[in-house]
């Protein structure tokens, strides 16, 4: 009896030292995924624009009527699987308490959050949309971009440095809004197609946020 009891000692120690382990590689593993994910999406954006003569896609708000209007639809003749908008650690957030949903992607069609003013805006589209954005027409050419390289177009809906507990100041969400997802940080695609999976709210920060600059 002493014997087994020593061995179940043993197994539980190492199980508590290992899962942790078995923990982080899982979430690289996600985090890898995303960011597979993400370099396609920047490619489907890439041959998109350049099959439009340099214009980029109709921004549209979390368009919850039928049929579903994004920019993911708009991609998908170059993105061909929709399962690339899907990010793993795609938890949801609270805006989907009590509804059908779990995940960003099933109640939006996306994980990732398409940043409105590296967009073009076209009123009339749905009134959702116009609703939401409350924005002139304007649409947004290739030649617009000053550091397409340093723009982000696209990033994970939920960051870590959005956590209220860390961003004590609200600069990147609001009370209520935030969920975990990654651990270690998000996934941002840029103006030229490449993505970065970006740990740090310092490194997001030196980014552009819109065609024309900061």
């Amino acid at each position: 009896l002493i014997e087994l009891l020593v061995v179940i000692a043993i197994i539980a120690i190492l199980a508590g030292l290992l899962f942790p382990v078995f923990a982080r590689a899982r979430d690289r593993a996600r985090d890898t995924a995303c960011l597979s994910n993400a370099r396609q999406i920047g490619m489907a954006v890439r041959m998109y624009v350049d099959d439009n003569q340099g214009c980029w896609p109709i921004f549209h708000a979390y368009h919850t009527g039928q049929p579903h209007l994004g920019i993911e639809v708009a991609l998908m003749p170059y993105a061909k699987d929709s399962d690339i908008f899907r990010c793993p650690s795609d938890n949801g957030g609270p805006a989907l308490d009590g509804s059908a949903h779990s995940t960003y992607h099933s109640a939006f069609g996306c994980s990732y959050r398409f940043i409105k003013s590296c967009f073009s805006i076209v009123n009339g589209v749905s009134t959702e949309n116009d609703r939401v954005l409350n924005r002139p027409t304007r649409i947004v050419r290739d030649g617009l971009f000053v550091a397409p390289a340093n723009t982000r177009i696209i990033r994970d809906e939920m960051m870590p440095w959005a956590d209220p507990k860390v961003d004590t100041a609200g600069r990147y969400g609001y009370a209520g809004w935030y969920r975990t997802w990654h651990s270690r940080g998000a996934t941002v695609i840029l103006a030229d197609g490449h993505a970065e999976f970006v740990t740090s709210g310092r490194r997001y920060d030196e980014m552009y946020g819109s065609p024309e600059g900061p």
